[in-house]
């Protein structure tokens, strides 16, 4: 059932009972104490030049309300944290801002003065409704917001409803909202907020004017994190705020309460918050440790590797945040790879400068581009392991084995140079004698990948099945290839022998199609004499072919050496081009002995 907001406001406290205590006696005066409000609801934004990170949504609200062109429905989403539930409050609080004289209109920059704009702020205005679709998922709780659209504000211009977690609504919660949400009264507004826009049906948002709200940069988050702590009167190390801007993943909220949380975990020492006792509350291994990891993968260093896990281990490091560090590290590394002058810029802190632009200009993008696709897997693989760090641990001494193996074009460049290889590239396969003697597939290569063809060429049987495919009869086309075994081939006369699942018509719509194209009669035989195998038969006899000369083949088989463990697969297959076939079908070749070498 949708509640009215904080009826009592968030800050209602019961007072002492009033008059003598049970037992007659006065109560004694006590003082009350301040409740202590977290610093997410305490710098909770109350403008629009209060959001953080949301500057294109700003600038369009604030357009709106200037050429009152004001939507009746807002769908809002983004992740947790980013302001959604704010937004929508501020723009109740726009919507029905009265100005401090108590004559103004709607404006994107309530007054906070108004009685509409302390209502709102407090939590307890009888005309915005919030209600929390995760816990009213129900069409009755959908109705009961329909029903109210039909009364009037009671004090307000605009009657609010804002509607949280949206996507959590049933199927038939969301019918019945439709129409409403469609037309609604002149004095009704929608805000609909969700974090899975996804699942909010296509119908509900194409009545309302949507807004994305961005994760917020870990830049805006540091420095608006600095600004609160400077207000709070708290001193907090810039390295130690950066740690809690990058754990927040982009959520203002999420931000807050973790810079609560380390207030008050350094307010007992009295001194600084450093960087050390953020990344210890955080579980994060300090960045210097990241780094002297990251050295001891790139040296091949096992056992120094596991030194610096254990000693991170030890300080309350989760060894599966650090392999995420990792990951963050060498993305950060392909980054100045790519682009040096972000080490010289401002935007990174000064270990990334330094070392993090040192050990970029050192690696290459390939070594770089494995260590991502390990370190990914890796990440995984903790995560749903019995013992997560000693999967973490033998990530890492993977890790360090594989930086001593030289990359795919190092080992053929070693190949080349041993002899596996001719010195033109060509692959050589074994002749007669054992000697080496370019494949046909060297020689196209050598040939600029062109292999030329004997014209004119003798007219073949595929070129018939090429024909039936072109015509795009596709049942002809297949069986053709599956059902067919050809005997003798002599234009115009094909002699076949069929399998048994052959459809009994095959030959006539076969000798229909040649006649067709030809303009003469074709004779098309059939014969119990076995024949050739099917075109599918020895395309697949030929793949197992190849597969078994490339088994033996010595570029291959070094290879296989090189690599424990590698395995031969068959290559997906590449797309049937279009069929190719003779322009000219009435130059036939009558004679037999011209197509047994395109049978072969």
């Amino acid at each position: 059932m949708p509640r009215m907001a904080g009826l009592f406001g968030d800050d209602a406290e019961p007072g002492p009972p009033p008059g003598p205590s049970l037992f007659g006696d006065e109560p004694p005066p006590t003082e009350k104490a301040a409740a202590y409000r977290v610093l997410a609801r305490k710098y909770r934004p109350r403008t629009f030049h209060d959001l953080i990170g949301q500057e294109a949504l700003v600038r369009t609200l604030r357009n709106a309300f200037a050429m009152n062109r004001i939507a009746h429905a807002f769908m809002l989403t983004g992740v947790r944290g980013v302001g959604k539930t704010t937004t929508a409050r501020i723009l109740a609080r726009a919507l029905n801002c009265t100005g401090a004289d108590g004559q103004g209109g709607p404006t994107p920059d309530p007054c906070g003065l108004c009685e509409n704009c302390v209502a709102i702020l407090a939590d307890r205005h009888p005309d915005v409704v919030e209600m929390d679709a995760a816990s009213n998922t129900g069409v009755d709780d959908v109705r009961e917001i329909i029903e109210a659209t039909r009364f009037r504000p009671l004090i307000a211009r605009t009657k609010v409803f804002i509607i949280d977690e949206v996507h959590m609504l049933s199927k038939q919660a969301f019918n019945a909202l439709l129409k409403t949400l469609e037309e609604p009264p002149p004095h009704i507004k929608f805000v609909l907020a969700t974090t899975e826009i996804r699942k909010v049906p296509v119908t509900v948002l194409s009545r309302c004017q949507r807004f994305d709200l961005r994760r917020v940069a870990v830049t805006e988050l540091a420095a608006h994190f600095a600004r609160i702590a400077a207000a709070e009167a708290i001193a907090i190390a810039p390295a130690a705020i950066d740690h809690i801007a990058r754990a927040a993943d982009g959520s203002v909220r999420d931000g807050l309460s973790l810079l609560d949380q380390a207030i008050a975990r350094g307010a007992q020492d009295g001194g600084e918050i450093t960087a050390a006792m953020a990344a210890d509350m955080l579980g994060l291994a300090d960045r210097g440790y990241v780094f002297d990891l990251m050295d001891a993968i790139i040296a091949g260093n096992a056992a120094n590797c596991l030194a610096i896990a254990d000693a991170a281990y030890e300080r309350g490091a989760d060894l599966s945040v650090l392999l995420a560090d990792l990951l963050g590290l060498a993305h950060l590394l392909t980054r100045l790879k790519s682009v040096p002058a972000l080490a010289s810029g401002t935007t990174l802190p000064e270990a990334e400068r330094t070392r993090g632009a040192a050990l970029a200009a050192m690696l290459g993008i390939g070594f770089l581009g494995r260590l991502w696709q390990m370190l990914l897997k890796g990440v995984a693989e903790v995560d749903t392991a019995p013992d997560r760090r000693a999967a973490a641990e033998m990530i890492l001494i993977r890790l360090c084995h594989v930086a001593d193996m030289p990359p795919p074009g190092e080992l053929l460049k070693r190949l080349t140079e041993s002899g596996a290889l001719s010195a033109s590239g060509a692959i050589l396969s074994p002749g007669p004698q054992g000697g080496g003697t370019p494949t046909g597939a060297a020689r196209a290569v050598a040939n600029g990948g062109i292999v030329p063809l004997a014209a004119p060429r003798a007219l073949s049987f595929p070129d018939v099945v090429a024909l039936a495919g072109a015509r795009r009869d596709v049942m002809l086309f297949a069986h053709l290839r599956q059902s067919v075994h050809l005997v003798r081939f002599a234009p115009p006369m094909i002699e076949l022998r069929l399998e048994p699942h052959a459809p009994r018509d095959l030959t006539f719509r076969l000798a229909a199609l040649l006649e067709a194209e030809t303009a003469r009669r074709w004779t098309i035989a059939l014969s119990h004499e076995q024949g050739a195998p099917t075109i599918d038969e020895a395309e697949a006899e030929a793949a197992v072919q190849r597969q078994q000369e490339a088994a033996t083949h010595p570029l291959v088989r070094a290879i296989l050496a090189a690599f424990p463990g590698a395995k031969i697969e068959a290559s997906a297959p590449t797309p049937t081009a279009e069929p190719e076939i003779p322009a000219d079908w009435a130059a036939l070749v009558p004679p037999d002995d011209a197509y047994e070498g395109d049978m072969e």
